[in-house]
């Protein structure tokens, strides 16, 4: 009579708070005790007691066999604290189920109050031994007479069909049986057990449709009718017959129910169920769409994220039904609910067309713009004055704020603007150069990090589209003009990305360049080692690229006051990059050296240019053209068009998606062999003949200085030691043994034959740096005539621009004006042209030919002509217009241009000193 209850144990916790764990300590040993005992009142009060604690985290299931006891008790109250110590401790691990069977099958033979504890019980312990074995029973239990219990056991066999799906089969003709029940709460959980049911297997309950249409149709319970809704919904599309059969009862309901959860599950079911295909789903998919849209008005903002959620899988299908609520959506993007806001962005994404997506895509990035906000649909260009300019002096009306400063909404808004415009290669973009005004004015206003993908989207619309080219330059020149973003490109969400995409389209499209010698001091300024070392490399490239374009047009009309303004920009180039030629990046430093030497180069060849007499630099006519000795000169210096040819001669295209995969492994070609192949012998790099040759020997010095015998010196060292230094496969050097025997007269001319045909080798070999002192030991070959090889002129070399007619007009002398011509966009891109022009099989193949701005590992196909010179106007001046090169012949008269080289073999000679067979390539000499 004094053992402690559980009234008694809440209130020992509650007292002891400060030492909560020493009290329970005693307590658990007080139910070790209590649990024990024979007195099933007492080992109930026991179990209820351990049941608590285990809800506080405490392990009870130690005390599993007692749980069982207490649940075998003939008492109902005690009985069911027995199945409640099991519902809260028992899992499909715990041992002592399997003496439960025989137990759970009687007490379902049992009283009723016995047989609902027992249901309740089994549906929260049952594991698939106790499912196969309680199957018949829990079946039977379906047609008892008391309704309480045929609900139950409803319920109960939504678990015995997941723990023993064998028995499905015959739980669905039985189930069918229970929609027909005379009992409301009978029919209620059995569609809610087919509600869940069928989300695994659908196929087959198939067989239920007709009564749940008739339950659909007669029902006035809203909550059953959600349910048969959600089945129907499931169920719909494997039985495509049902479509046409919903239809009309679901049109009903949405039209006259004021349930707002079964109009949402009606919408929700059309949807996932197909029900909208077809002409005959347009009557009702307006009907939806009305009904979301007006959800999207109301105040609940669960009934907004529903239906932002229901409209997304609507517009695939109905695009056109959804935009009429463009301005509805569109406001949803502003609201204080970041969910909201999420899943407006979604449908506003999904719903893009040609027809709608510059309104969506300038509403969507006003929303970024953090001072303020226009009622009105702001251009690309107000939303950048909105950021830039206070808003005291902005002439828009001032609305709502913008919801949320966060950064990562900040970045999704800006990740969708770019991701609505270039989805499927852009096709929704009608005016590509709207598109990357929309991109500049992004890079302004995000201030979040998504300069890279401005870069690269920049980059790819220049390429792809021709006409925006121009007008592309001049908004990159007014980007590179822009000294706010080079101050802050360095600051976090600064996309300075956007200045690497500018440089890069300036310098490969600079013909669109109007004054191209202006931007020089802008791309080069000072400010730009603030900026990362890739974006130097690439501004340094552009200048490169810029002057000689720039070059190329002075030499066309070339006046000789125009040296001066040229050198002033060559010396400003060779001051600007200089710098960076110490850069400690290797790219940089890379291309920085080249343009300085390159530039210096030039600049040495314009302080030694001499003007010429005044006149057309191309006139036939002039005295000086007339009396020239072998060629004509041009008026201007050469070195001006020394760049140009090296950018200029092939066009920068886009590069097909599948073009990588597409080339063609060549036939024979064998990644994993030697291109070089190493020596025979990895110990030495020298022939074992030449071992005393490059032998290295301390020679001992006699008194006067001079060191004494070589070949003695080298005997005694090879007998003393045995070994001499040498080099092995790694490199490293090592110790070689070597013979004491002195060397024969034929071992002497083998070693000469075979040094002279290595030394041979050698010198034909790109990879292998001749040495001179070697080299010039070997005579050359006696077997090639000298006088009969040809004199050729050098293929490749850039030629002079010829005469320019005086008919066509000046250079700039029209306006900078929007192409009339319509946006065509290259969306497939080059692709490899067959095997033979990745083999270089014929000499008019084309060429995988690496270029600047090509990103690695990609292939572009270009055409192996040269192309011509672009000029601002659209004069188009073909560099081997210029007067070619020509070369006297030994009688003082100009010798005829020779059209292919010619291979000259001649006749094998055997002559003292060569070996026999081996054959010598003649060499051509060219004209300097």
């Amino acid at each position: 009579m004094w053992e402690r209850t559980l009234q008694d144990l809440i209130r020992g916790l509650r007292a002891n708070k400060a030492d909560e764990s020493k009290f329970i300590a005693k307590a658990i040993e007080e139910i070790r005790q209590e649990i024990k005992s024979d007195d099933m009142v007492l080992k109930s009060g026991a179990v209820l007691k351990l049941t608590y604690l285990d809800m506080m985290g405490y392990d009870m299931s130690w005390a599993s066999f007692h749980v069982v006891e207490v649940m075998s008790s003939p008492k109902l109250h005690l009985k069911s604290v027995g199945y409640l110590g099991a519902i809260q401790s028992f899992d499909q691990d715990t041992d002592v189920l399997m003496l439960t069977t025989n137990l759970l099958k009687k007490d379902l033979t049992s009283s009723p109050a016995d047989i609902a504890l027992t249901l309740n019980g089994i549906s929260h312990i049952l594991t698939p031994d106790l499912a196969r074995d309680l199957s018949p029973e829990l079946i039977k239990m379906l047609t008892h007479s008391r309704p309480a219990i045929r609900k139950r056991a409803v319920l109960a066999l939504y678990k015995l069909v997941k723990r023993y799906p064998e028995v499905s089969t015959q739980v669905v003709s039985r189930l069918k049986d229970k929609l027909e029940d005379p009992d409301a709460g009978v029919i209620a959980a059995t569609v809610n057990v087919l509600c869940e049911l069928t989300l695994h297997n659908p196929k087959d309950y198939l067989a239920l449709a007709p009564p749940l249409f008739h339950l659909m149709t007669t029902s006035s319970n809203n909550w059953m009718l959600i349910k048969i809704i959600k089945l129907f919904g499931t169920l719909s599309p494997y039985e495509h017959r049902l479509v046409k059969k919903l239809q009309p009862p679901i049109t009903e309901l949405i039209s006259t129910t004021p349930a707002i959860s079964l109009l949402y599950e009606c919408v929700h079911t059309c949807i996932i169920g197909g029900m909208l295909e077809g002409s005959s789903g347009d009557a009702l998919a307006r009907t939806c769409v009305s009904k979301l849209a007006a959800f999207i008005q109301d105040s609940d903002q669960n009934l907004k994220y529903i239906a932002l959620l229901a409209m997304v899988k609507i517009v695939p299908t109905h695009p056109h039904l959804v935009a009429q609520y463009q301005d509805t959506i569109l406001a949803s993007v502003n609201d204080q609910d970041i969910s909201i806001r999420m899943r407006a962005l979604d449908l506003i994404s999904a719903m893009v067309d040609e027809t709608n997506l510059q309104n969506i895509v300038q509403q969507v990035l006003s929303h970024l713009v953090t001072d303020t906000s226009s009622s009105n649909v702001p251009s690309a260009a107000e939303s950048l004055a909105q950021h830039t300019i206070p808003p005291t002096s902005l002439t828009v009306k001032p609305s709502l704020p913008s919801p949320s400063a966060s950064p990562a909404y900040r970045l999704t808004l800006s990740q969708r603007i770019l991701q609505m415009c270039s989805q499927n290669t852009y096709e929704n973009v009608t005016n590509f150069e709207w598109y990357l005004s929309v991109l500049v004015d992004l890079a302004h206003v995000a201030n979040v990090d998504v300069g890279v993908q401005i870069r690269d989207q920049m980059v790819d619309v220049v390429g792809r589209v021709k006409v925006a080219r121009r007008y592309a330059v001049k908004l990159m020149f007014a980007l590179l003009s822009d000294d706010a973003m080079l101050r802050n490109a360095q600051d976090e969400g600064s996309c300075s990305e956007v200045l690497w995409a500018a440089a890069f389209i300036c310098g490969e499209y600079c013909s669109g360049l109007t004054d191209p010698q202006k931007l020089l001091p802008l791309i080069l300024q000072p400010g730009i080692s603030n900026l990362s070392p890739d974006i130097i490399a690439v501004y340094i490239q552009a200048a490169t690229k810029i002057f000689g374009f720039y070059a190329a047009e002075v030499a066309q009309r070339w006046i000789d006051d125009d040296l001066h303004e040229v050198k002033a920009v060559v010396q400003m180039v060779i001051e600007r990059v200089e710098p960076f030629v110490s850069s400690s990046h290797i790219e940089v430093q890379e291309r920085a050296a080249n343009t300085f030497q390159l530039f210096n180069f030039i600049l040495a060849d314009l302080n030694s240019y001499r003007p010429r007499s005044t006149g057309n630099p191309f006139d036939e006519s002039s005295s000086s053209y007339a009396n020239s000795d072998v060629i004509s000169e041009p008026r201007f210096p050469k070195s001006l068009f020394i760049i140009q040819p090296l950018f200029s001669s092939y066009e920068l295209n886009p590069v097909g998606q599948h073009a990588q995969e597409s080339v063609p492994i060549p036939e024979g070609l064998d990644l994993d062999a030697w291109i070089v192949p190493p020596p025979a012998n990895p110990l030495s790099l020298s022939e074992p003949g030449e071992k005393k040759a490059k032998r290295k020997i301390k020679r001992e010095k006699g008194k006067d200085g001079v060191s004494g015998s070589g070949n003695k010196g080298k005997k005694k060292q090879r007998e003393e030691n045995g070994k001499e230094h040498g080099y092995n496969g790694n490199g490293l050097v090592t110790l070689i043994p070597i013979e004491s025997e002195t060397e024969t007269e034929e071992q002497r001319t083998e070693r000469e034959r075979r040094r002279a045909e290595r030394l041979e080798r050698q010198r034909d070999d790109p990879y292998y740096i001749m040495d001179k002192k070697l080299s010039s030991t070997v005579s050359p070959p006696h077997d090639v005539d000298l006088d009969s090889i040809p004199v050729v002129k050098l293929e490749g070399m850039p030629a002079f621009l010829g005469p320019v007619d005086s008919r066509l007009p000046s250079l700039r002398s029209t306006p900078f004006q929007y192409s009339p011509e319509p946006f065509y966009i290259d969306r497939v891109g080059e692709m490899p042209t067959g095997a033979a022009a990745l083999t270089n099989s014929s000499p008019s193949s084309h060429h995988s030919t690496p270029t600047p701005g090509s990103r690695p590992g990609s292939i572009i196909s270009r055409t192996a002509s040269p192309a011509p010179v672009r000029l601002s106007s659209g004069l188009t001046a073909s560099i081997s217009s210029f007067p070619q090169y020509e070369v006297a012949d030994e009688d003082g008269q100009p010798a005829t241009p020779t059209p292919e080289p010619v291979k000259v073999q001649s006749k094998k000679k055997k002559a003292p000193g060569t070996v026999t067979g081996k054959k010598k390539r003649p060499k051509a000499v060219a004209a300097s």
